[in-house]
């Protein structure tokens, strides 16, 4: 894995196609509890694209971690400053808190830990290790804290 943090690992062909076909299914309202479509609009062409995500719950809040690093999705997030995410015709949008370093590591470790046969591929760490494994690792994994807007 690259050593800048700003990376991120492009999904291959085959990643892309299940990306898409998996996508769909939770667009219809499919999926596991914790499956979203992550949605938000491009910063350069204000397109609404949108990606299947693993919402994590910690102690009653909501987390969205992108395992792949700094891919166009999280940077369309940041500089809108919110996502909306969907499953089948629910939606809710929520404004982002970027997390810190220090937040990190617990949540990475959750995140690795209740998500592990999809996204362990991602860490360089194995699933179960301790939180202090990840704290080194934080910076390379955008991780945001989901704040309800008004709407909700």
């Amino acid at each position: 894995m690259p050593d800048n943090p700003q990376r991120f690992e492009k999904p291959n062909p085959v990643e892309r196609i299940f990306n898409s076909a998996f996508g769909l299914l939770v667009k219809l309202g499919l999926g596991m509890r914790h499956n979203y479509l992550v949605e938000v609009r491009g910063r350069k062409t204000g397109r609404l694209y949108s990606n299947p995500i693993n919402l994590l719950e910690v102690k009653g809040k909501q987390y969205l971690i992108a395992p792949r690093g700094y891919t166009q999705w999280v940077r369309n997030a940041e500089a809108a400053g919110q996502v909306n995410l969907r499953k089948g015709s629910k939606s809710r949008t929520f404004k982002l808190r970027p997390l810190t370093s220090n937040e990190k590591p617990e949540l990475l470790k959750a995140y690795l830990d209740s998500f592990k046969p999809t996204v362990q591929r991602y860490f360089p760490v194995p699933a179960g290790s301790p939180a202090t494994s990840f704290a080194d690792l934080a910076d390379r994994y955008p991780a945001f804290e989901l704040l309800p807007t008004d709407d909700n």
